[in-house]
Formats: C-alpha cells, sequence, structure tokens
C-alpha cells in the first residue's frame, strides 16, 4: 500500500509542566509514552485508519532526560501498512526551556496499530483511490 509522504510539521507540540514529573523532578517516562501513542495515532488517522488500537510499542529508547519547561515536539513517519496494521516510527525532540535554540533528540519508538472495523476486529486498511494490497 501506498505510504503518504511525511509531514513536515510535528504531530503534536506541548510544553511540559511540573505536573508530569518524576519523583527526580524530570518528565516521567510513561507521560512521554502516552504523547508518543497519541502522536503515533494521529499519523496512523492520516494513513488510513479510523477505528484503531495499539498492539505494540517497540524499539523505545530514552536518549535524555525532559525537563519541565521543555518544548515537546513529536515526529512521525509511517514505516509500514500492511494490510490491517500500520508501523508508526516517533521520534520526539526537545527545545530546551533555557535555551530554545537547542533541540535534542530525547526519545524515539515504534509503534504498531491494527484497524478495527465496527465489530471491533481487525479490518483491512482501505483508503479512498489506492490500493489495499500489501
Amino acid at each position: 500500500m501506498e505510504i503518504l509522504p511525511k509531514w513536515n510539521e510535528p504531530a503534536i507540540r506541548l510544553l511540559m509542566m511540573p505536573r508530569d514529573t518524576n519523583a527526580q523532578g524530570t518528565i516521567f517516562g510513561g507521560v512521554i509514552l502516552s504523547y508518543i501513542d497519541q502522536a503515533g495515532a494521529i499519523e496512523a488517522r492520516r494513513q488510513g485508519l479510523n477505528i484503531m488500537v495499539t498492539v505494540a510499542m517497540d524499539k523505545v529508547v530514552f536518549h535524555y532526560p525532559v525537563f519541565v519547561g521543555d518544548l515537546m515536539s513529536f515526529w512521525c513517519e509511517t514505516l509500514r501498512i500492511g494490510t490491517t496494521s500500520i508501523t508508526v516510527k516517533v521520534v520526539v525532540e526537545a527545545n530546551r526551556y533555557n535555551n530554545p535554540e537547542q533541540k535534542v533528540l530525547v526519545t524515539e519508538a515504534q509503534v504498531v496499530y491494527v484497524n478495527l472495523g465496527q465489530d471491533r476486529k481487525p479490518s483491512p486498511i482501505r483508503r479512498k483511490g489506492l490500493s489495499t494490497a500489501d
């Protein structure tokens, strides 16, 4: 199936707040994982999924900590579209609160989503005007 080209903008951008911190005072990894899942779902929807579930999150790497006040950008790229599933790579950059011009690759992951039909069972991905063959 044809993959739509990458966006030239992030799927999500947001400012990290004190409520998202862990006991060490940095942003809790689970919060970042949640946003990775949301950003990947935005990309999956753009590629043709409607009702979807996350089935796997793989190759998650936390390169550097994220701090309160950092501006996070979640960049997405579709790696593969199968019959019922899609794999999205999400790269997370931080513009540091104390140096907004400094961009740091802080986290990356691959997320797999499965397209569901109205019966909530796996269903082929269909897009108008595009083939559904792998």
